[in-house]
């Protein structure tokens, strides 16, 4: 009922029909105040120059400016790969949610296990795997023993953004494998039970049971992870290669931070992170509506 229409309701019902818009007031306000105007703000100044015309309108110059910068091409061809590897991303928690799920065995320990690195500080993590990875670390010395020559996980261009998103992977789906296991509450075992009585194998059962029942989750996880991805990969890029080698492991997020930080270009980073806010929008959206269509079609 809309609210010009409980002015006619017994005191009590108004009460009860307001009660809802009042509790949520505060956090719509909160979010309004540090998260809505900031960004309106954002986007105004992102129209505006740097340096002499600092604060002129400059129409989309800065825009313009993006386009033809080959390190926001490259953030932005990263991002193309990010989206290519996201299913991995959120299968990888979604398999171990599911052995957990079935109680595998030891599977007490491996939810302990699994959850871990979520608690580490990106920096510690990417100290550690700089450690690891490095050219004369303890992994290539490892490939050693088996015949198989050094590996510049960190110093080839090619290979350097998949090794930084594999590490943030391993360091983040430990929140994904929460996820999934509340999700797995909510999952009828009956379903399960008649898959297991009718013979179904395990890929059937995800497939044609699990996957259905957890598709609410599924899109919690798939959009978050995205966001997670192309919002929260600053610190392990700062620490494992710093955009290098050859700028191959910039992100939108980094280049945001140079523009800012490094080169006191205020009004091309408001630019740079407008267009990152609007590939969230269209991915997040784009991905939703995917999985509700695949979720309708199942």
């Amino acid at each position: 009922m809309p609210i010009g229409n409980t002015l006619g309701l017994p005191r009590g019902a108004r009460a009860e029909r307001l009660a809802p818009f009042v509790l949520v007031a505060p956090a719509v306000l909160i979010i309004v105040a540090l998260r809505l105007w900031p960004l309106v703000l954002g986007v105004n100044f992102s129209f505006t120059g740097d340096g002499e015309r600092n604060g002129t309108p400059v129409g989309l110059d800065n825009y313009a400016e993006l386009l033809a910068d080959p390190l926001f091409r490259t953030a932005l061809g990263n991002v193309g790969l990010l989206v290519l590897l996201l299913p991995v991303a959120v299968a990888i928690p979604g398999l171990l949610a599911t052995f957990i799920y079935l109680r595998v065995p030891g599977h007490r320990f491996f939810r302990s296990v699994y959850f871990f690195p979520a608690v580490l500080s990106p920096v510690i993590v990417g100290a550690i795997f700089n450690l690891m990875l490095g050219y004369d670390g303890p992994l290539n010395t490892a490939l050693a023993l088996i015949g198989l020559g050094p590996i510049d996980w960190l110093g080839d261009p090619g290979l350097a953004k998949f090794t930084v998103v594999g590490v943030h992977v391993w360091a983040t789906f430990g929140m994904a494998l929460v996820v999934f296991l509340a999700g797995y509450s909510t999952l009828d075992a009956a379903l399960l039970d008649a898959a297991k009585i009718d013979g179904a194998s395990l890929p059937r059962i995800i497939w044609h049971v699990i996957i259905p029942g957890l598709s609410r989750t599924i899109q919690f996880v798939v959009v978050t992870t995205m966001i997670g991805m192309l919002t929260s990969m600053f610190g392990l890029l700062y620490i494992m290669t710093s955009g290098g080698p050859e700028g191959s492991t910039y992100l939108p997020e980094f280049y945001v931070w140079m523009q800012q930080g490094q080169m006191n270009r205020p009004a091309l980073a408001s630019a740079a992170s407008t267009v990152l806010f609007l590939i969230m929008l269209v991915v997040g959206v784009a991905q939703v509506a995917l999985l509700r269509r695949a979720g309708s079609e199942d």
